[in-house]
């Protein structure tokens, strides 16, 4: 992988994990157009490093808040919002990857996001800030989350859903949905590191992963910044749209042979 390649791949993997479009379907489309394709899912997980510093940076003032109260309701949610995804990816881990190394699925699974976006955005009077949300929320929105193990279901996009159908506020929905990401994330991150000692790394260059990350971080601040500011005042319906788009053009191109 060369410099350019990871600073591409950088800014679709910081980009597309907070517009609701799926990183991981981006990353697989990105990966086969370079010939990255054996990388799967180490290279994905190493650019999330990327984000999640972008998520750290961003969320400061909430971390710092949480460190000196680390048993707060604030830390509680999120461990109820994640409990979901753990137990779906531990029990499916070996599931998932195949599927992810293969994307014969990410067709529909880009259909499908489209479908909870649109869905969603006719929802109305939410009402609900930060502070407001209940661990029955929490569970709630975990459990969509749960569902973006599948490589093109949108993370950030089934959580900003479930948040709507749980009447939280537009733009209080993507703050939490982003927020909820970190353990995920990290989780992620975690249980990829033993490709380091494994030798999956080979073919990839510490300078080119470490271009990569920076390049996720910068733009992954600037899409978590940008789409908590977009939700409150506009529809999500555009990227339901250019989900449904290509979506529909990778089924045709896998169903001529092309992809």
């Amino acid at each position: 992988m060369s410099w350019i390649e990871a600073f591409i791949l950088g800014i679709i993997q910081g980009l597309t994990e907070f517009l609701p479009i799926s990183s991981t379907g981006h990353l697989y489309l990105g990966r086969h157009m370079f010939g990255l394709d054996d990388a799967g899912l180490f290279l994905d997980t190493m650019l999330h490093i990327g984000t999640l510093v972008a998520i750290f940076v961003y969320y400061k003032d909430e971390f710092i808040r949480m460190a000196k109260d680390p048993f707060g309701k604030r830390t509680f949610l999120l461990v109820v919002g994640t409990v979901p995804a753990i137990i779906v990816g531990l029990l499916f881990k070996d599931f998932f990857e195949e599927i992810s190394r293969t994307g014969v699925t990410i067709g529909w699974e880009f259909l499908i996001t489209g479908l909870f976006l649109y869905v969603a955005d006719s929802i109305k009077n939410g009402h609900k800030k930060l502070d407001d949300i209940t661990y029955a929320d929490a569970l709630f929105i975990g459990s969509f989350q749960a569902l973006a193990i599948f490589p093109a279901i949108s993370r950030s996009g089934m959580t900003i859903v479930a948040s709507l159908f749980r009447k939280l506020d537009r733009g209080t929905a993507a703050y939490f949905s982003f927020l909820l990401s970190t353990p995920a994330i990290l989780g992620a991150i975690v249980l990829q590191s033993k490709d380091l000692v494994e030798g999956s790394y080979e073919q990839i260059s510490t300078s080119s992963l470490i271009i990569g990350c920076i390049s996720s971080a910068v733009f992954g601040y600037i899409a978590v910044k940008w789409m908590i500011n977009y939700l409150k005042k506009h529809s999500l319906k555009i990227f339901a749209y250019y989900v449904w788009a290509l979506g529909i053009l990778i089924l045709l191109l896998q169903y001529t042979n092309v992809f």
